[in-house]
């Protein structure tokens, strides 16, 4: 009852920094979500031209992934001429990870395309541009959709870490609650964190159902992919 009581105690007094944190998690996990996603899309495109640079590509981005965060992030203010606590820092790592994980998603995405859609798109008199707006992105649109997802919930997560550089998200109150030893607080953070996560997993759904309409009974539009 004691714990219980505290526990209440506690997130009484801590709302307003809960409410703060939460808001600096979705804007730290936002840009790189988007960002990623810009550059690796076209970029996926572009890679699968040969086999070769699409088997580059998933080389490159297997090892972009496997860089470790936390040295990434006290390597990057050398690199970008930053200060460890600018946020500039986890924003640019979060992209690099998200370019990773949605390279190989968007090259698999576009491989999936019907020939046959594109051998007519071409008998069509298509321009690369407009065969790449008008034909290859809706027809890959429902597993490039996938691909964002799985790189919103990774995000959402990997930007915790940055409380270890002292950049404050939801991941401060892991921290905090591990050297009070007080478990309640560590919960808060997850809690928070799987929230954030969730609400941006059914924004993603649902822009696909509102873009996507042909695909609304299609995977896109199935709960989560967690």
């Amino acid at each position: 009852m004691p714990q219980k009581r505290a526990a209440m105690n506690w997130l009484t007094q801590n709302t307003s920094q809960i409410m703060d944190y939460a808001l600096q998690h979705i804007v730290l996990s936002a840009l790189p979500i988007i960002i990623g996603t810009l550059i690796a899309v076209p970029l996926a495109r572009l890679a699968n031209g040969a086999r070769l640079t699409r088997v580059s590509l998933y080389v490159a981005s297997s090892v972009l992934y496997a860089i470790p965060s936390l040295p990434l992030l006290i390597f990057l203010p050398a690199l970008l001429g930053t200060r460890i606590l600018d946020p500039i820092n986890i924003e640019v790592a979060l992209t690099i990870y998200a370019v990773a994980i949605m390279l190989t998603s968007a090259s698999h995405a576009f491989l999936s395309i019907d020939s046959n859609a594109m051998h007519a798109a071409d008998a069509m008199g298509f321009g690369v541009w407009k065969k790449f707006f008008q034909v290859e992105l809706p027809l890959a649109g429902t597993q490039l959709l996938a691909g964002i997802r799985v790189v919103s919930v990774s995000t959402i997560s990997l930007v915790t870490v940055g409380s270890l550089i002292g950049v404050n998200s939801l991941g401060f109150f892991f921290l905090e609650g591990y050297q009070r030893d007080f478990p309640f607080e560590i919960w808060v953070g997850i809690v928070g964190t799987a929230l954030i996560a969730l609400i941006f997993d059914q924004i993603l759904a649902a822009s696909g159902r509102l873009l996507m309409p042909w695909n609304r009974h299609g995977p896109a539009g199935r709960g989560s992919v967690a």
